[in-house]
């Protein structure tokens, strides 16, 4: 990157935002150097942000998406807040948001509202749906993935299983930080800025749509992955020695006469039954439990170092806990340091791409509550006492 500035420096967005799905899109616009104002809603009860608070499979939500962020809390309940509020917005290139429908319109910070205010403004929206008939429905991730096929694609025939991440959530988020891009650029153009909508039920359709255009294709509907019919003969996990795991595929003719070569089996490479990836896909039900029972006496180091060897492709059994550790990542700075807002250190994962050579890293940790509230209202012509009157008697 040029002077290694990034390419929102100068940007500004005030995101409204809360759980992984709007989160996610200000993360992404932080981490390429827009200025991400979270403003957190206290009184009546709130406390900020609820992921800050959240256990188990939820403990990592506010710190993976909140990073490169600041916090400003506020109480939306009354006029004082909402007025800060909308003199921060009137700052600002980007909102985003994703409460329920009708949230915003009740705090007069819809965009039909905003955009009177300041018709350059972008306002992105985070749904369960786009606008029409299923919008009065509450989604979830596991609610879009069981009915939008994905949970079926994932489990075995007639056990829907969730798929292990939030993929809906995370991957609406990106898609809202798109749109506000496409927005950005088509402003350059325009000098008007327009509401963007990102949905977790599209995304998700969007994900099965390669299985939607199979049916389309060749009439035939897709099965769920554990039961689905390989297009390559080999390509599965394999129980090896000392209970190890380890994925291991040969998807063509090259590769299946390489790998027979790599472990002396003659008698497989010179069987006319195998002799293409077509003939041992209908071979699998005899080929796969005699590989099973050939390989079983190796380690999964072992196989994984002969595959490596000979550019075959393999995969060990991951947890993500392991992740941690792994040399690639490190070695190539996927991974960095951040302090947890309770002072905890802790490594986090960088966006999966490299602009100039370089992954866009962390500049601020993920925020206190109300960290910012001296800093940003000063800015905007607050003196300490109508500061002080406006934030929380309590930073987290």
């Amino acid at each position: 990157m040029a002077e290694n500035r990034l390419p929102y420096e100068g940007l500004r967005v005030v995101e409204f935002t809360h759980m992984v799905m709007g989160p996610t899109c200000g993360m992404v616009l932080a981490d390429l150097g827009a200025e991400v104002i979270k403003v957190e809603p206290v009184g009546h009860g709130r406390e900020g942000d609820s992921t800050r608070r959240l256990l188990g499979s939820g403990a990592g939500f506010f710190p993976l998406f909140n990073r490169n962020k600041k916090s400003v809390a506020l109480d939306l309940q009354t006029p004082a807040g909402r007025e800060a509020v909308l003199r921060l917005i009137a700052t600002a290139d980007i909102v985003s948001e994703n409460f329920k429908p009708g949230t915003m319109r009740k705090l007069g910070l819809d965009y039909e509202s905003l955009k009177q205010l300041n018709p350059r403004l972008i306002y992105v929206s985070h749904k369960g749906f786009l606008p029409g008939p299923y919008d009065h429905r509450t989604a979830l991730d596991e609610v879009v993935q069981m009915m939008g096929g994905l949970a079926y694609m994932t489990g075995r025939p007639g056990d829907p299983l969730r798929a292990g991440t939030s993929v809906n959530d995370i991957m609406g988020g990106m898609f809202g930080a798109i749109g506000a891009m496409a927005a950005l650029a088509q402003r350059e153009k325009t000098g008007c800025g327009q509401e963007v909508q990102a949905a977790l039920f599209e995304n998700n359709v969007f994900l099965v749509a390669q299985h939607m255009m199979q049916f389309e294709v060749t009439g035939k509907p897709a099965a769920p992955m554990p039961a689905r019919i390989s297009a390559w003969a080999v390509y599965d996990v394999f129980e090896v020695k000392d209970g190890g795991q380890i994925f291991l595929a040969v998807v063509s003719d090259t590769a299946w006469a390489i790998f027979c070569d790599a472990f002396g089996f003659a008698d497989l490479k010179e069987d006319p039954r195998l002799a293409t990836n077509n003939h041992r896909v209908r071979a699998r039900e005899w080929l796969i439990p005699l590989l099973r029972d050939r390989l079983k006496g190796f380690s999964a180091a072992e196989l994984a170092a002969l595959f490596e060897k000979h550019a075959l492709p393999f995969a060990p059994i991951t947890r993500p806990e392991d992740l941690l550790d792994d040399p690639h990542l490190k070695a190539t700075g996927g991974l960095a340091p951040l302090t947890l807002p309770d002072g905890r250190t802790a490594q986090t994962v960088l966006l999966p791409f490299t602009l100039g050579g370089q992954r866009p890293g962390i500049r601020l940790d993920p925020p206190k509550l109300g960290e910012h509230n001296r800093q940003l209202l000063g800015e905007l012509g607050y003196s300490p006492a109508e500061i002080e009157a406006l934030s929380p008697p309590l930073y987290e």
